[in-house]
């Protein structure tokens, strides 16, 4: 009989390795037998838990994006209660530690690579990219009109997806290129909170 509580501790422990098969042999070459193997456990173990390949990749990203979530709404709950420094947290969150290491990183361009043919991912990023238009749109409006305020959401949130993908791609060191995109988002909500748009 299993331990109560090891479903979790198992699921995680595969979630990790997982995590880091793919930052090591990219997505294409992560068989299960690999993953396993990283873990400890059989295949049959992942099998269990998961069922296959694609059901592992969808467990990594609900977890990436449950990370995503926590850390944002971290950065929102100490940041002052006005529309700058609540999109400026909104910002902070998707550049977050948890979301910028390298295993996560590599991850998250598997994940958005394979949305565009699984459903089910394409689900997950669907409701991942509308949260974020949601939580900046409903920021902004509070300083702006609604249609500035839906305008303003968009380019911010393609900014720092852009960005975020740039600085995944880009042979500079991770720190300079998380300040440098930070920064980036920072003057481009200080022009939107400046005046009308032209």
């Amino acid at each position: 009989m299993p331990k109560v509580g090891m479903k979790a501790i198992r699921q995680a422990q595969l979630i990790h390795a997982t995590l880091t098969v793919i930052d090591r042999v990219g997505l294409a070459d992560a068989s299960l037998a690999l993953i396993a193997r990283e873990a400890g456990v059989s295949t049959g173990i992942v099998s269990h838990y998961f069922g296959d390949k694609n059901g592992l990749l969808d467990a990594c990203m609900r977890q990436i994006l449950l990370d995503l979530y926590r850390a944002v709404e971290h950065h929102r709950s100490v940041a002052a209660d006005d529309p700058q420094a609540q999109i400026r947290a909104i910002i902070d969150g998707n550049f977050d530690d948890s979301q910028i290491a390298g295993p996560v990183l590599k991850t998250w361009l598997a994940f958005w690579s394979s949305s565009l043919h699984q459903p089910d991912l394409q689900r997950l990023q669907r409701i991942n990219d509308r949260r974020l238009h949601s939580n900046l749109t409903a920021q902004f409006a509070r300083a702006l009109p609604i249609d500035a305020a839906r305008a303003a959401g968009a380019s911010m949130a393609a900014l720092i997806d852009g960005l975020w993908l740039r600085m995944t791609l880009a042979p500079q060191p991770m720190a300079q290129g998380l300040l440098d995109a930070r920064q980036l988002c920072y003057q481009n909500l200080a022009l939107w909170l400046s005046g009308p748009a032209t």
